[in-house]
């Protein structure tokens, strides 16, 4: 029989749970910088300076808590403060921005929705460049498993008016600088199809403005359309086309929405907004 004592456990007597610094560290970190996010945001989101009564509204957090945040990026100059009372954005967000900006790679950004756009379409994408009165194809996408397709070699080049891809970039062009091309090209031809008149051009330019894509019918090359749509910066500007090359007989228009698809795609990864 086991015998019963009175005498004290050895056994250590239970504690409370130790508190876990490291968490709640963490926790009041996260919560500090959701706060200065949002003050951000309100800033990023007004034209002119912002009132610190307006901003502790805006945010939800008291004037006190909103004040102490604003010190703190105005430090790092986040924040600018410009009068009494009253903050706007600081200069090292256009710092880290252009950092970032000049960090994006439009051919890296292309790469994915360029495979996508030709495992749906079974053609060749194109992704080019302009320079001078030419185009540069810089990518593409396509694979010998998919049949007879229009392979462009990269690095090669071709006349702006005579490629889906140039006449995007002709479009962007004001008349003045669409007739000095004219007139310095001399608009030579290489097809029965291609465009060779100032006024044709012209034409041509405002269905592309109109539509939002251009269209090669043979004018390169016989036997071979292209269809192309821009891709686009933060800041609006057409950095590059992509277009879908493919035998005459074979070109579909039920592929335009498909390209617009992606252009729109690389072009938000490049951070450009689309105002649809």
């Amino acid at each position: 029989m086991a015998r019963s004592s009175s005498s004290p456990s050895l056994l250590p007597s239970p504690q409370p749970p130790l508190r876990d610094t490291v968490t709640e560290h963490s926790s009041v970190t996260i919560q500090v910088l959701d706060r200065a996010m949002r003050i951000l945001d309100v800033l990023a989101g007004q034209r002119d300076p912002v009132a610190l009564k307006d901003l502790a509204a805006a945010t939800g957090l008291h004037a006190s808590t909103t004040h102490r945040i604003l010190a703190d990026l105005a430090v790092g100059r986040y924040v600018e403060r410009v009068d009494s009372g009253l903050y706007r954005l600081g200069m090292r967000l256009l710092e880290l921005g252009s950092l970032v900006k000049g960090r994006l790679d439009v051919r890296a950004a292309s790469m994915g929705p360029m495979r996508e756009l030709h495992r749906q379409t079974g053609q060749t994408v194109n992704l080019s460049l302009a320079q001078g009165d030419e185009i540069v194809y810089i990518e593409r996408a396509w694979s010998e498993r998919s049949g007879m397709q229009v392979v462009r070699a990269i690095g090669g080049r071709a006349p702006l008016h005579l490629t889906s891809t140039g006449k995007l970039f002709l479009a962007t062009w004001d008349a003045r600088s669409v007739r000095s091309y004219a007139m310095r090209t001399g608009l030579a031809g290489n097809t029965r199809n291609s465009i060779t008149q100032l006024e044709q051009l012209e034409r041509e330019l405002a269905l592309v403005r109109r539509h939002g894509y251009s269209r090669d019918n043979e004018e390169l090359e016989l036997g071979v359309r292209c269809i192309a749509a821009g891709v686009y910066d933060d800041t609006g500007t057409l950095l590059a086309g992509l277009s879908l090359s493919a035998p005459a007989e074979r070109m579909r228009d039920d592929w335009i929405p498909l390209l617009l698809s992606a252009t729109t795609s690389i072009s938000e990864a490049l951070g450009y907004e689309s105002q649809g």
